[in-house]
């Protein structure tokens, strides 16, 4: 875990050469006998993920994902015309309400991770109620979490429970403001073909099957979620706006039928995820 603390000054670095468009990247797997390992599968297997998973058996993989990118565009164009409030995200094992922050946008579809099937927003922190459970694994520190369970109240994770790694997850929470939500986002069915736990957080994060997913990521939240420039705000504006400012990014995932209804600020509601697609 030390390890965040070491990497955290240069993210914020590169993050800023980022915002400020000096800086740029792609993130993609090269799978292993050891990462195959991790995940229960042979080597053959994880690269049969991995080939499925980027639309690489496909015919013209670059058009298929300029396709999805299409897709992910007009999606993110139509949640980003509402003026949401919060999230009331429910179903089995899970109601929990997200606050989404003022001056948030919507994220995703950037080609900078292949594959990327999410569309994501950084929200405001302090404004998570409710619980909820993730039925996927999660592989954090050389070591897998299954069960994970998680109630918030007041924006903090008040309780965590683990069916398995329930130390690691506790030692986890106790790091300084991992207990709070730096990101949620949902994926949509019809575009992910990744249906394995990988024990890599790029694939497990896009994972899909018949209910796509639905995951949240404790800690780190993204500036680039704000609508304004990045590159403009103090730490203390981004503290004043709902960002979480932590060494930790955790992604944690759940492939169960949820349904998102977002609360406008005019007062009307919409559902924007349901079925594992979205609804806008």
């Amino acid at each position: 875990m030390r390890s965040a603390d070491a990497r955290k000054e240069a993210r914020e670095w590169l993050d800023d050469k980022e915002y400020k468009g000096k800086f740029t990247w792609t993130l993609a797997l090269y799978g292993t006998e050891a990462m195959a390992k991790e995940a229960g599968l042979s080597l053959k297997q994880y690269w049969d993920v991995i080939i499925k998973g980027c639309y690489l058996d496909k015919q013209n993989p670059v058009q298929e994902w300029k396709n999805i990118f299409s897709i992910q565009e007009k999606t993110k164009k139509k949640l980003n015309a509402l003026s949401m409030d919060y999230a009331h995200m429910k179903g089995k094992n899970c109601d929990i309400k997200i606050g989404l922050g003022k001056n948030r946008k919507w994220l995703g579809g950037s080609g900078r991770n292949i594959p990327s099937f999410e569309l994501f927003i950084s929200p405001d922190w302090r404004r998570t109620e409710g619980y909820i459970k993730f039925n996927q694994p999660l592989y954090r520190y050389g070591n897998i979490i299954r069960d994970v369970e998680l109630w918030f109240k007041n924006g903090h994770v008040i309780k965590a429970k683990a069916s398995h790694g329930q130390n690691i997850l506790q030692s986890f929470i106790k790091r300084k403001d991992a207990d709070k939500l730096g990101e949620y986002s949902l994926t949509d069915a019809r575009l992910s073909r990744i249906t394995h736990f990988m024990a890599n957080t790029l694939f497990d994060e896009n994972i899909g099957g018949k209910f796509g997913n639905t995951h949240l990521a404790l800690g780190m939240s993204y500036k680039d979620s704000y609508r304004g420039d990045p590159s403009k705000p103090s730490k203390k504006q981004w503290a004043a706006m709902g960002f979480n400012d932590s060494a930790e990014h955790s992604d944690i995932i759940s492939t169960e039928d949820r349904t998102v209804t977002v609360f406008l600020t005019n007062g009307q509601k919409k559902v924007i995820y349901k079925n594992g697609q979205f609804t806008v």
